[in-house]
């Protein structure tokens, strides 16, 4: 009879240790802004669905950690339409989504520079959107009304990551070095977070 309890104990012990250590994995989507016909931005050789999509699948890569999915809505040069790719994560139900994007203004050439960051309107998404703000020097953070943003059901923000009309923060985002410094500061908030 003792043996019985004892092996009941710690079957009932381990069963009860395997919920309280168990880790539900975090899922995050990263949206690579445009593709296909759709270029976004294109300025002097700079294509900015080519380099969003480089940059989501930077973030991906450098994802070592085993609770962490990292799940792109596009990882080639298609493009889902802003309704396929809201459907896709109303249906992935992520703890939450940032979308890419690479900013422009009318002057071909500008001093305006830096990151931007676009949220949802609730408190989630505001504080991811805090939190990449300060990765990316204190940037200005903004509501606006953007489809990613007012489709997804769950915390959204979007990521401007700085602006091609600035010929030094292009040649930055154009870069191999920028792509994997940008997607490690993005990494670093998706872990923190």
């Amino acid at each position: 009879m003792k043996k019985l309890l004892r092996v009941t104990s710690v079957v009932a012990l381990g069963f009860l240790l395997s919920f309280t250590f168990s880790k539900e994995k975090k899922v995050v989507v990263i949206d690579a802004g445009h593709g296909g016909a759709d270029m976004g931005v294109n300025r002097e050789g700079f294509i900015e669905k080519d380099v969003v999509l480089k940059v989501a699948k930077k973030i991906k890569e450098l994802n070592k950690n085993a609770n962490l999915e990292i799940i792109l809505t596009r990882d080639d040069d298609s493009f889902p339409t802003l309704a396929e790719r809201t459907d896709k994560i109303n249906k992935l139900k992520p703890d939450f989504t940032i979308s890419l994007h690479v900013n422009s203004v009318f002057k071909d050439k500008s001093d305006k520079r830096g990151a931007e960051v676009y949220y949802k309107e609730n408190d989630a998404s505001k504080l991811i959107a805090d939190k990449l703000a300060l990765k990316f020097d204190n940037c200005p953070v903004k509501t606006a009304k953007l489809h990613m943003l007012r489709m997804s059901d769950n915390p959204a923000v979007m990521l401007e990551l700085g602006f091609v009309n600035n010929p030094h923060e292009r040649e930055y985002i154009g870069s191999e070095k920028g792509q994997i410094e940008m997607a490690e500061k993005i990494l670093s908030v998706i872990n923190e977070h």
